[in-house]
């Protein structure tokens, strides 16, 4: 047997490198994520917003089980995009990891350590033959001891921290917007308004609360909050967004 893969093998094995550096499974991956629904987390001194766009597949669909942001712990949430399949092992093993460390030292993680451990959980899976990678890229957030913080791992195992950060089909729109209004001394209302107007720019059609979720974590209380329908349509309003016109998804 031939010690070198056969041309056109490098998107099939995920071990190894096309010629030019690349692990096209990790790129499609990537890809995979891109097709995902929005979603966003701002970190401010004044605690942490995260928003989901909430698409449905189907119109039968329960609309309770569109779940797109996730309880870890008290202290912190985690917003996914891509493959949810993928992102519910995930989800589980972090949770596991936050009350093992509980037990283990009687405090909460923090965000850094939770996040870079599901970064190793994700680069293990492009190390290994007869495996793919995870097809989804997830945003930690939450409040700790060193502050607000904001986390991004994507499939190949790679941990970012940020201010203000977007994953999904309509990130690149989002990113701009919140380039250009980010500020590290933003109000959690003026944090929850920034992240309604960046979803208004991506959901197409009309903005309603069903089609967004927001969850709150301030850094007083260091509790993760899901804000109901009742309260995001309240912001809508406020706002002014029910009247924003979307920029359609490629």
């Amino acid at each position: 047997m031939s010690m070198f893969a056969a041309p056109g093998a490098y998107d099939r094995a995920i071990t190894v490198f096309s010629p030019d550096g690349r692990l096209f499974q990790v790129e499609y991956a990537l890809e995979t994520v891109k097709r995902g629904s929005t979603v966003l987390g701002i970190a401010t001194s004044s605690g942490v917003v995260m928003s989901a766009e909430e698409r449905a597949s189907s119109k039968l669909q329960d609309p309770s089980f569109l779940w797109k942001i996730f309880q870890i712990d008290d202290h912190v949430g985690a917003a996914i995009a891509g493959l949810s399949s993928d992102a519910r092992v995930l989800i589980d093993r972090a949770r596991v990891y936050a009350q093992s460390n509980r037990l283990m030292y009687d405090e909460p993680i923090d965000i850094e350590s939770l996040s870079k451990s599901i970064g190793d959980i994700k680069q293990a899976y492009t190390q290994h033959g007869g495996v793919r990678p995870f097809g989804v890229s997830i945003i930690f957030g939450g409040v700790d001891d060193a502050g607000s913080k904001i986390f991004q791992t994507d499939p190949s195992g790679a941990c970012w921290g940020y201010r203000a950060v977007a994953i999904g089909a309509g990130s690149e729109t989002v990113r701009e917007i919140l380039e250009n209004k980010y500020k590290e001394n933003l109000t959690l209302e003026q944090s929850i308004l920034l992240a309604i107007e960046c979803l208004s720019k991506v959901i197409e059609g009309k903005l309603e609360a069903q089609k967004l979720s927001v969850v709150l974590i301030p850094a007083d209380t260091r509790k993760f909050r899901k804000m109901p329908d009742e309260e995001v349509a309240e912001y809508i309003k406020k706002g002014g967004f029910q009247k924003t016109e979307p920029v359609g998804k490629k």
